[in-house]
């Protein structure tokens, strides 16, 4: 089974891993470490730091605004 990952960072630090399945859902979950370490620094006020894994069947809204449009898509595609 082929899934798409990547690791988010806050700042320097390993957030969690933003999942996506073959079948397009989404999944966030932070790191077990970051929600001993940093409980209160959650990356967005609808994803508040807890254990348990966040389901979606589109991409969430803090990480869609993230991705550039554009130009700046076709750079980030290419690099």
């Amino acid at each position: 089974m082929t899934m798409r990952t990547a690791e988010v960072f806050y700042q320097d630090v390993r957030a969690g891993l933003l999942t996506e399945t073959n079948e397009g859902h989404f999944t966030f979950q932070y790191d077990e470490q970051y929600v001993v370490d940093y409980p209160n620094q959650f990356l967005t006020f609808t994803m508040p730091v807890v254990k348990y894994p966040y389901h979606d069947k589109h991409l969430f809204s803090f990480f869609e605004g993230l991705i550039p449009e554009g130009w700046l898509l076709d750079i980030s595609k290419r690099h």
